[in-house]
């Protein structure tokens, strides 16, 4: 993975003062600063009916995976893949509009500069099965079906529970390796 630019450092400062993220909220968290993908192609529609676009590689590797997924009826449905610095802001912003607390809001997204869908390799997943985003994920086939063999097509779970990252359980968030 590339490094990113030092005015991409100081624009996810920017951000950070912006949203009142804490100072020491990397270094707490256990997360390093991801870079904004520049090479992006399509996987499809995504749940919303929203071009769904990833990294090359894990465009490659999602493909293969749901269609294996799909030969043992398990049906894989991409939620989110890429996602810029300056939705991921637009996200936080439209949160706080709204007035949760900073301090809940970072537990179920990254702030922005941190996120892995800034990399256009981590891939939100549902199924038919469940609502999107639920912890239930965890208890269908489909989720079955990916601890089993997502890491053959290069794919981790991200945070799983009492993640070091301090995130909630998010068993629908996979991230390519390559």
């Amino acid at each position: 993975m590339s490094v990113p630019p030092p005015d991409y450092a100081a624009r996810i400062a920017d951000y950070l003062v912006e949203l009142g993220v804490p100072t020491d909220y990397a270094t707490r968290r256990n997360l390093q600063l991801q870079p904004e993908a520049t090479e992006l192609v399509s996987v499809g529609l995504d749940d919303n009916g929203r071009d769904c676009l990833l990294h090359p590689g894990a465009s490659s590797a999602w493909k293969k995976m749901r269609a294996s997924a799909q030969t043992h009826d398990i049906e894989l449905i991409p939620l989110s893949g890429f996602r810029g610095v300056d939705r991921q802001a637009e996200i936080i912003r439209g949160k706080l509009a709204v007035g949760e607390k900073i301090e809940d809001i970072l537990r179920s997204i990254a702030a922005p500069g941190f996120s892995e869908h800034h990399t256009g390799r981590a891939i939100d997943i549902g199924t038919p099965d469940v609502l999107p985003l639920e912890e239930a994920f965890a208890t269908t086939a489909a989720y079955a079906w990916l601890a089993r063999h997502g890491g053959s097509f290069g794919f981790r779970l991200s945070y799983p529970r009492y993640n070091r990252q301090g995130f909630i359980y998010e068993p629908w968030h996979w991230f390519w390796q390559g």
